[in-house]
């Protein structure tokens, strides 16, 4: 692909940026493949729906997809409110890339973007149609109607801690570029945000405290749950317990390993990400002498 002459923006003395633009109709596949274009392209920075990325790192920013309302997520993405955009601004001088990719649904949200973050035009704009056939767009599509799933081109445990209640998938994706070529592999997350096709969910304390008597009752060590309390944050919850532990069994290692297993399984079962878990021995139960 021919390239045009490249905009260029300057954060310091001889210090230049390269802007280029990917672009699509929402639920194309834009995400799924922005890796793959940065790569082909030599592109170091991706700024993807509120998030700034290199290589599998989120850098700066939160995801548009996390937003209540279609208007809201579009606002995030083009960096509406001045708190986000100067700190996405702040991200990239730091940073100081030699190259960013912006993905957009259209060239005037991507010129959008770039003017909010103090960017030039994109000198190039790939468009979804140049790397994915209509077959393909189409399957795309089909997926976010029908299953309500996004692609963030991330790894699961770089966003976990922000999509607290969302189903989170990893995928994997791994091509040959080329004959010759080295391969290209990469982890990708799909995310499905339930509430936004089926409305608003909310998690009843009361479910967190029979998770936790299930595994008590299965635990040896722990005679007793006492009492629980949990703290409902946006980033998920905070759980406080208070347990009576059988006589014999070492404190230490039954409150570490009881901690472990309640993490682990409220996580699973409620796709919530835990955010501590605080357990307090207060008894030991002695056993009948008879």
């Amino acid at each position: 692909m021919q390239l045009f002459n490249i905009n260029t923006l300057s954060l310091n003395p001889g210090e230049e940026i390269k802007v280029y633009a990917f672009i699509g109709p929402s639920g194309t596949g834009k995400s799924y493949r922005a890796q793959l274009v940065a790569s082909e392209h030599h592109i170091d920075y991706i700024i993807d729906d509120g998030l700034l990325i290199n290589e599998n790192d989120v850098i700066a920013g939160t995801s548009a997809k996390k937003a209540p309302t279609k208007v809201e997520t579009v606002r995030k993405a083009i960096f509406i409110n001045e708190k986000e955009r100067n700190e996405m601004k702040k991200a990239i001088r730091k940073c100081k890339p030699k190259s960013i990719l912006i993905l957009g649904t259209s060239d005037g949200m991507v010129d959008k973007i770039a003017e909010n973050l103090g960017l030039p035009k994109p000198s190039e704009r790939i468009y979804i149609q140049d790397v994915a056939t209509e077959a393909e767009m189409e399957t795309a599509k089909r997926i976010r109607t029908t299953q309500g799933k996004h692609v963030i081109p991330v790894p699961t445990f770089e966003i976990k801690k922000d999509f607290s209640g969302y189903i989170l998938d990893p995928l994997q994706i791994f091509k040959f570029k080329g004959k010759g070529n080295a391969p290209y592999m990469t982890e990708k997350s799909i995310i499905r945000p339930t509430f936004s096709y089926l409305g608003n969910f909310t998690i009843s304390d009361t479910v967190f405290r029979q998770i936790a008597e299930y595994l008590a009752k299965k635990s040896e060590a722990i005679y007793k749950l006492m009492r629980i309390r949990v703290e409902s944050t946006p980033e998920g919850p905070n759980i406080y317990m208070e347990v009576s532990i059988n006589y014999g069994y070492n404190i230490l290692t039954t409150l570490r390993e009881f901690k472990e297993k309640i993490k682990k399984e409220i996580e699973k079962l409620t796709t919530m990400n835990v955010q501590q878990v605080t357990i307090v021995a207060k008894g030991i139960h002695m056993p009948d002498e008879r």
